[in-house]
């Protein structure tokens, strides 16, 4: 996501550093496209003329103008100024009921269904015994799908009854939690393929019946102006209290998350990043500028990390490396934890865009290319494995016949591997001499 975002405003910051001092006449040609920018990437043209009025406002001050770094102060007011727009920190649900009540809504094919079993998987984590419910009553085996999304999440789901109508499921799913001692009921409702009034009406009225604690807009990311669209009419409807954004881990421009904050007046609380059960996060809206302006997002990454690799494992691996004992089976395996963290494609946008990773576009990452790797791994002996120097043309051919690959890529495979060996002997190295004191060390000591 943002890449072509990224891009752009990458370029103007980039054309500013090399004016070296910022004159009103830069600062427009800079100012127009960033407005070109934010545009094409689809954000509402409501909300981009305030924000470049906002920008050049603070750039025209003095303490720019006059600034020994005033790209760098340029680039700090944009992300400032996104970080103000994307509005404030998500928050946890609010629970008061009980059963306390989660009510989804928005456009069909939003991903209201596999967020509601999120949601009930972040509940769980925290102690909560939330009950589904399957308020689709219009798509056809929109049932079936939240009973299988439930069944991955270990939470039961409460199906309509022959000739139910919604309110009246939603009233039942109310006095069913009680009776069973779920304290969360999340209530699926159907989806619009466009904000019907009939439907509409359908929705006020279980709403009015089920109370909910909090009700959320689904909002799929990559949908652009229809998403901003749809979510500013269904918060004239409805009493929203917030907005999930969905597949921020595709192909999107970046539109809806920085317009439907300011179109619909509710907050981002919550944000899908990935097809897993655990792909749902807090919205945080300074990573979410910082990656918009190229600058990545670390921190995301790292808990992302904490989430989904084995501790143990990773530990091993590292210790592996440490002791320069790194092998063929040790990449394959640390492919394997990182492929736990979802898409490398999602991985690479949240690592600044700066040094080797400048111009990297995670769109043309090749993720069949570590599946190709691990598959000429796991055709190896374990010698093979252990000692890629006794691997000759016979069983570089073995190999790659039980691969599926070609004797070229396993060729290139080692070739990576010892790259990669010698590099972090290069960089453990350094490290002693580090910790020795450098050019303090003791004469004759060999690195």
């Amino acid at each position: 996501m943002f890449d072509g975002l990224q891009n752009k405003l990458q370029e103007v910051f980039r054309q500013l550093k090399g004016e070296g001092t910022i004159t009103p006449e830069t600062l427009q040609a800079a100012l127009r496209q960033i407005r070109l920018a934010l545009l094409e990437a689809d954000v509402h043209f409501r909300v981009v003329k305030p924000f470049i009025e906002r920008v050049r406002e603070r750039a025209s001050g003095s303490e720019v103008l006059e600034s020994l770094s005033p790209a760098q102060q340029v680039v700090k007011i944009v992300r400032d100024e996104l970080v103000l727009l994307l509005g404030e920190e998500g928050e946890e649900l609010k629970l008061n009921g009980r059963p306390a009540v989660i009510m989804l809504c928005g456009l069909q094919g939003s991903g209201k269904t596999t967020t509601a079993g999120k949601l009930a998987k972040r509940l769980k984590k925290r102690g909560r015994h939330p009950l589904l419910v399957a308020g689709d009553l219009q798509r056809a085996a929109a049932v079936e799908q939240l009973k299988q999304v439930g069944k991955g999440v270990e939470v039961p789901v409460l199906e309509p009854e022959p000739g139910e109508k919604v309110a009246d499921l939603g009233t039942r799913a109310l006095s069913v939690a009680r009776q069973r001692g779920h304290d969360v009921v999340i209530m699926d409702t159907a989806g619009r393929l466009h904000v019907d009034e009939a439907l509409m009406e359908e929705i006020r009225q279980l709403a009015a019946r089920i109370e909910p604690d909090e009700t959320l807009f689904v909002a799929d990311s990559m949908t652009g102006q229809d998403a901003v669209k749809s979510a500013e009419q269904f918060s004239q409807s409805l009493a929203l209290t917030g907005v999930i954004l969905t597949k921020l881990d595709g192909d999107s421009r970046g539109g809806a998350a920085l317009s439907i904050r300011t179109v619909a007046r509710v907050p981002i609380r919550f944000v899908g990043t990935g097809e897993k059960a655990d792909d749902l996060d807090l919205f945080h809206p300074e990573r979410m500028a910082s990656r918009m302006i190229g600058m990545g997002d670390v921190l995301s990454l790292i808990e992302k990390a904490e989430r989904g690799m084995d501790q143990a494992e990773t530990e091993r691996l590292a210790k592996r490396i440490v002791s320069q004992e790194f092998s063929l089976e040790d990449l394959r395996d640390q492919l394997r934890q990182l492929r736990k963290l979802g898409p490398l494609a999602s991985i690479l946008e949240m690592l600044p865009k700066v040094g080797p990773l400048k111009g990297l576009d995670s769109s043309q990452v090749d993720e069949g290319g570590l599946r190709r790797v691990e598959a000429i791994i796991n055709s190896m002996t374990v010698l093979e494995r252990q000692r890629p120097d006794v691997l000759n043309g016979s069983r570089k051919k073995r190999i790659a016949m039980g691969s599926g690959t070609t004797v070229a890529e396993i060729n290139r495979l080692v070739k990576q591997y010892r790259e990669m060996k010698k590099m972090m002997k290069g960089v453990q190295g350094k490290w002693l001499r580090k910790a020795m004191g450098g050019a303090g060390a003791r004469p004759g000591l060999r690195m």
